[in-house]
């Protein structure tokens, strides 16, 4: 008997590695109770889907808020379902469309000029906190240089940088963690103030445009895009900037801690960081619905049924990953990960997020060549559903 995926469990987002092996030798495809889906474990099923709308369809997968209690959903009405016409929630056209558009912001030349600014931003903050000797990483280091990158990328005035982390980090845990009622209900009140602000951020950016994104997507609304998509599009940019990456970089640096391999040679920091996504990626998976009977290894799939494609699952494959549970700082196909996604969903960010995984390596090891975890503490994972991210993580140097 396979034990069921329990998202409140912690070794569900710490080392649930073993638990996904058995899924993928004994249940490739395997039905949930907890999530209320069934889950695809291989690598081949989990990119075969990803790049197959027509079966497994985005439309509304990523406003799954079944663990809300009514009056958590009656409080947040029509932003219940939040996200609805976000680029990685929908189908062709309507992602051709939206793709086309956030892709204007994310050429290789913008991408680039960032990357001066985020070492700048990694320096200025070393500066100040080599000389205390200790750090909660997760606190102190590895989330403000993204934070303050993404608030620039995206027009957020440095006075407000802390209003859109806290508020952030709230709708990620209504939406993304389970949570109890009356935690639901303070997190909906968060969201929605959270909303307003971007609201208003676009509506400003209308009136008075800047050189950010915000005004360059506000001025396609009419044109290409609803001024709905456009605070979609700002929110979640801001998860990634506030959230996602900063959540890569701790697991990365406690990796490669635990390996021994730091501070890593600078010629190998790109392949490092795509090793460390591959074993402790920030995603852990990306839910569909199934827009047909789906039958994988024997098991029919109905139509309208929740799939989860299990990224972590896959990228731990034995098929494509030999040996996967061990760490190889230069596995050449280490890459082919999916933490970005796959095919038409290959997350728009992902060359930016890369970017700033290896510059933070190279700054982060140029000047702390001595870090290391600090003695008798322990590293704390939160508790989520798709994401992988630390609570906390005592260092030393």
């Amino acid at each position: 008997m396979i034990e069921d995926f329990d998202v409140g469990s912690d070794w569900h987002v710490a080392a649930p590695y073993e638990f996904l092996a058995r899924l993928r030798r004994e249940a490739p495809v395997f039905w949930s109770e907890h999530l209320g889906a069934y889950v695809l474990t291989r690598h081949a099923d989990v990119r075969a889907a990803y790049g197959d709308p027509r079966r497994f369809s985005s439309r509304g997968s990523l406003t799954i808020s079944r663990s809300l209690t009514g009056e958590t959903k009656e409080k947040l009405g029509e932003h219940g379902s939040f996200l609805s016409s976000f680029v990685a929630n929908v189908d062709p056209p309507d992602h051709t469309r939206l793709r086309r558009s956030v892709s204007r912001a994310f050429t290789p030349r913008a991408v680039a000029a960032l990357e001066q600014e985020f070492r700048r931003l990694n320096e200025d903050l070393l500066d100040r906190l080599i000389p205390r000797g200790r750090a909660d990483f997760v606190a102190d280091i590895g989330h403000e240089p993204s934070i303050k990158l993404t608030a620039r990328f995206i027009g957020v005035p440095e006075a407000d940088e802390a209003f859109v982390q806290s508020h952030v980090k709230d709708w990620f845990q209504l939406f993304l963690s389970p949570q109890p009622p009356d935690r639901q209900l303070e997190l909906a009140d968060s969201f929605l103030t959270y909303l307003d602000y971007v609201d208003r951020l676009v509506a400003e950016r209308a009136k008075q445009p800047r050189d950010d994104f915000t005004s360059l997507m506000t001025s396609l609304i009419g044109d290409e895009l609803t001024h709905r998509e456009v605070v979609e599009l700002i929110s979640t940019i801001l998860l990634g900037g506030n959230d996602t990456v900063p959540n890569q970089l701790g697991t990365t640096v406690l990796r490669l801690l635990r390996e021994g391999c730091w501070p890593v040679p600078t010629a190998r920091i790109a392949n490092a960081c795509e090793e460390c996504m591959r074993i402790d990626g920030s995603a852990l998976g990306s839910f569909r619905y199934a827009a047909t009977d789906v039958t994988l290894h024997g098991v029919t799939i109905p139509a309208g049924s929740l799939v989860l494609l299990s990224i972590d699952s896959a990228a731990h494959d034995e098929s494509v990953f030999p040996d996967p549970e061990r760490f190889v700082i230069d596995r050449p196909n280490a890459a082919e990960h999916m933490v970005f996604g796959y095919g038409i969903h290959f997350c728009v960010g992902a060359a930016l997020g890369r970017l700033q995984l290896r510059t933070a390596l190279e700054v982060l090891g140029r000047r702390l060549p001595g870090l290391r975890l600090a003695p008798g503490r322990t590293a704390a994972y939160r508790k989520s559903i798709v994401g992988r991210g630390l609570t906390s993580l005592p260092v030393e140097w």
